[in-house]
């Protein structure tokens, strides 16, 4: 999806959610005369400094005509769908008001030092068999598989390097299982844009023995992972900002695991906490073959994350996890589905959300059986610590069982540390700040041990504890914060 950019975004909030008034007022870009009628080809968009992201794609002739006209209906789509609206059941509880794509306008041209500093971040990437790095919907890195890997048939290619050596692999998967958790408009417009990604294609019985990773710096990008039969797969994206500027980005991926596979997926969100962003997920899991997607929630300003979880044979297991470190105003809105459609599956959900000062975490997930789909086995729980009374969490679990034969769980706890330990830190010398700390990190550490990818998990808790240390110099305007009336809702959500 091209990414945007939106000087002032977020800078003007208001306690009922975002001044609009103060980021259109500040929105237009001020551009360098010598470049302003500059324009790039990347993809199948050419991208014009200045151009409104209304105004939609532009075709550029580097993909094929079936290419373009998939992106036309694509855009076609996102017109017609309307925008959500917080009484729309898929938005209960999220501040809609923050949606409003209209001050985004498409970015400029990149600058050499922002290439530089992109690459510069990788570098701190876990060891990989392969990697790239993308910026603002720019390829700007792609190293090659070592070529043991590719003589046993793996594909690691960029989106527009397999639309045009196989077209074939796109035709069948490319965005065809999309999540259909109420971001639908928001997956149009992806489509409609979308010029960058990565392809993975693992033939039958390769085991990869190192993940592939990816950067994606500031904007979001397409990515398609497909194990085939009985192969393992490990792969990991991190969205980074390169600074605290305003941004709108929207990721998409799609895994799928064919019978006897095992595929490992994980994204780790590190944008800037001034972005609007999206990242959409769809598993495909079939008969005796496993997925494990896991999540790990640090940037955004409002951050919207769906994971649908499809078990389509026998003996599929799913597994979805994520950990949240909210604070200040962030807010983090979790929408998932784990629908078994075949009988003898396994899923397992844990969401685990840390809370501080005003920030709010939304989890809304379905456990859903469907018609002969017996003897399944799905469980579903959220926690949520708040580390401040101010902070919210809305919980909404929920079952939809069309058969009998099924044990299925499904919970959600929230609640502040418990007093007695923090009573028991204190009387060994604790300070309460460090007390807070040290529980906060305890509590996400049951995720990281079901995640079960050590030499990751040290890197992911050093994350959460930079996340944590940065929590503890966060000053909230505490006269802002008198001036809302706690008694209206709408004031505190968005509007509808």
């Amino acid at each position: 999806m091209v990414l945007c950019h939106a000087p002032g975004l977020f800078k003007g909030e208001t306690s009922s959610g975002f001044d609009k008034t103060y980021y259109k007022r500040v929105m237009p870009l001020v551009l360098n005369p010598e470049v302003e009628e500059t324009a790039e080809a990347e993809g199948d968009i050419c991208m014009i400094v200045g151009r409104s992201l209304r105004e939609g794609p532009v075709a550029s002739g580097r993909f094929t005509a079936a290419w373009t006209e998939q992106q036309e209906q694509a855009w076609a789509l996102y017109q017609s769908l309307p925008m959500p609206r917080r009484k729309d059941e898929d938005w209960r509880f999220a501040n809609v008001r923050a949606l409003d794509l209209e001050p985004f306008q498409i970015l400029p041209i990149l600058k050499e030092k922002d290439r530089s500093l992109a690459l510069e971040t990788s570098l701190a990437n876990p060891e990989s068999l392969a990697s790239a790095v993308f910026l603002n919907d720019q390829e700007i890195s792609f190293s090659k598989l070592p070529k043991e890997w590719s003589d046993k048939g793996v594909l690691w290619e960029s989106l527009e390097s397999a639309a045009a050596n196989h077209p074939e692999l796109l035709q069948k998967y490319f965005m065809s299982n999309p999540s259909k958790l109420g971001s639908e408009k928001f997956t149009a417009l992806h489509k409609a844009f979308c010029q960058a990604g990565t392809v993975l294609y693992v033939p039958k019985g390769v085991h990869l023995d190192k993940p592939l990773v990816v950067n994606h710096n500031v904007a979001g990008k397409n990515t398609l992972v497909i194990a085939e039969e009985n192969s393992r797969v490990f792969f990991v994206e991190y969205f980074r900002s390169l600074d605290q500027q305003p941004a709108f980005a929207c990721a998409v991926n799609d895994l799928i695991a064919a019978p006897g596979a095992r595929l490992d997926y994980l994204a780790v969100q590190l944008w800037s906490e001034q972005s609007l962003s999206f990242q959409l997920g769809s598993t495909l899991v079939k008969k005796d073959s496993s997925s494990k997607v896991f999540h790990v929630n640090i940037g955004g300003g409002f951050a919207r994350v769906e994971t649908h979880s499809r078990l389509l044979g026998s003996g599929g297991r799913s597994e979805m996890l994520a950990l949240t470190v909210a604070h200040d105003r962030q807010e983090f809105d979790q929408r998932t589905l784990q629908d078994h459609q075949a009988p003898h599956t396994w899923s397992d959900l844990l969401f685990k959300n840390t809370l501080n000062h005003r920030s709010k975490t939304i989890f809304k997930g379905l456990i859903k059986v469907e018609r002969g789909a017996f003897q399944t086995d799905a469980y579903q729980k959220n926690r949520n610590l708040l580390l401040n009374p101010e902070a919210e969490a809305d919980s909404m679990p929920g079952l939809e069982i069309e058969n009998d034969d099924v044990k299925c769980t499904h919970g959600a706890t929230t609640g502040q540390i418990d007093e007695e330990e923090m009573f028991y830190m204190q009387a060994r010398g604790i300070t309460p700040a460090m007390a807070k700390y040290l529980i906060g990190l305890g509590f996400c550490e049951e995720v990281l041990q079901r995640f079960g990818h050590e030499t990751i998990n040290d890197s992911i808790r050093g994350l959460i504890d930079d996340k944590f240390r940065r929590s503890s110099k966060v000053k909230m305007d505490v006269s802002k914060l008198e001036s809302i009336d706690e008694t209206d809702v709408r004031s505190l959500q968005g509007t509808e």
